[in-house]
């Protein structure tokens, strides 16, 4: 399975010039491409203050986009997250389209970031991420800051995930916590942890790239660096059987204390 991911440099405030660069960046992809990947808040980034009249209203702009562009490129696309308002809250929402145009996933964030004030804006998710299907594998979805909260991707991973998309905007001041809590997450789940993160700054804050994959034995498959770029990696499930088989750490859980 191969899947691209778009580490973008999304531009602050701007949806409708975000939706264009996806939508050729989306345009480009080769046909070998089974899962493209986009980063967190890419309609706005984080222009929190200005989320009431920039978040995108019920998904009435962005889902039809992503259902029609799925089909026509015939591609599964993990759209990472946008803005998405319902009612008078605003949510940070994850969707998932398959490649017959069809929304099959949605999550909203439930760890809202306190460093930057999050919960002034923004609404956290009540229900936890759950499995999806994309070609008969089991995946699952958690959004940046999720990624520090080790019982999330667990819960995945006990519901069977084999590959963990992280949509974020890490900043570049921690990226070496987001490489290691990566690699932590695949190794103690055995799963796939393929991380797609932005670059450029909205106001003061600097995203750190370093969009990357790790294997579930916590190989690094490949990473990016600081620039807008694609990363394709190549997924190989039966290595991840061989892995799991090795070392059977479900098992061993001892539900009974934990």
């Amino acid at each position: 399975m191969k899947i691209a991911l778009y580490q973008m440099h999304v531009i602050p405030g701007e949806p409708e010039k975000n939706i264009e660069k996806i939508n050729q960046w989306l345009d480009e992809l080769d046909d070998e491409i089974d899962i493209a990947v986009l980063p967190e808040m890419w309609n706005t980034s984080y222009r929190l203050n200005e989320l009431t009249e920039l978040a995108d209203e019920d998904g009435q702009r962005i889902l039809p986009f992503l259902e029609r562009k799925a089909k026509e490129i015939h591609k599964h696309i993990v759209a990472g997250s946008i803005a998405y308002k319902k009612g008078n809250e605003i949510y940070n929402r994850t969707i998932v389209v398959n490649n017959e145009g069809k929304c099959i996933n949605t999550y909203d964030k439930a760890h809202l970031v306190p460093m930057f004030n999050e919960h002034h804006f923004l609404t956290s998710g009540s229900k936890k991420s759950t499995v999806y299907e994309l070609d008969e594998i089991e995946m699952g979805t958690i959004i940046c800051y999720d990624l520090r909260f080790p019982e999330l991707t667990r819960s995945l991973a006990l519901e069977d995930a084999k590959v963990i998309f992280v949509p974020a905007q890490w900043p570049k001041s921690r990226i070496d916590h987001w490489k290691v809590l990566l690699r932590a997450r695949a190794i103690e789940n055995q799963v796939y942890m393929v991380a797609c993160n932005s670059v450029g700054a909205c106001d003061d804050n600097e995203f750190g790239g370093h969009s990357l994959a790790y294997a579930p034995d916590g190989t690094l498959i490949d990473s990016l660096y600081y620039e807008e770029d694609t990363l394709i990696v190549d997924i190989d499930f039966e290595s991840q059987e061989k892995i799991r088989e090795a070392i059977p750490i479900f098992n061993s859980l001892r539900t009974d204390l934990y």
